[in-house]
């Protein structure tokens, strides 16, 4: 994370197990009704893991290729289970985001996620102006992101 960098977090319980809400949260579906967005993986075969690449695209493709320039991302951490980060790169702008999945004394999950902007162009002077603003709008992903956890959950099919 560079000085320029924006992160902001946020903490989600649902009644799911772990194993549940990682395959609503961590593996990538060609596309996810809940955000809207397709995912075409890069082209390296085999279980998705620290290295996987892949593009994201907004609605649904159906089987066409995403438009160029569309947001390249790469998986940069993976535990399965516990915790998977992703990197999306923009043109103007660099998002990384961490979920970190947990036990709950109650059997569910504790969801926590972070959100990282990072500019990848313009002047300091701009980037310090924008600062307040640049951080709402982190945590405003943040938080409807973490809001859409349990329709992300809700379909996952049973014992999938």
């Amino acid at each position: 994370m560079t000085a320029a960098s924006t992160s902001c977090s946020g903490v989600r319980e649902v009644p799911q197990a772990r194993s549940e809400v990682w395959r609503a949260l961590a593996v990538l579906e060609p596309y996810c009704a809940v955000c809207d967005v397709s995912y075409v993986m890069g082209e390296a075969a085999g279980a998705p893991g620290v290295g996987t690449t892949f593009v994201c695209a907004p609605g649904r493709l159906d089987g066409g290729p995403p438009a160029p320039g569309a947001p390249q991302g790469e998986i940069v951490d993976w535990e399965p289970t516990r915790l998977v980060t992703t990197r999306l790169v923009l043109t103007p702008e660099t998002w990384t985001t961490r979920i970190e999945l947990a036990d709950t004394d109650a059997g569910g999950t504790r969801v926590a996620m972070t959100i990282t902007h990072e500019p990848t162009g313009g002047s300091r002077v701009v980037r310090r102006l924008q600062r307040g603003a640049l951080r709402r709008l982190v945590q405003r992903t943040v938080d409807a992101e973490l809001d859409k956890v349990p329709a992300h959950v809700a379909r996952v099919p049973d014992g999938a």
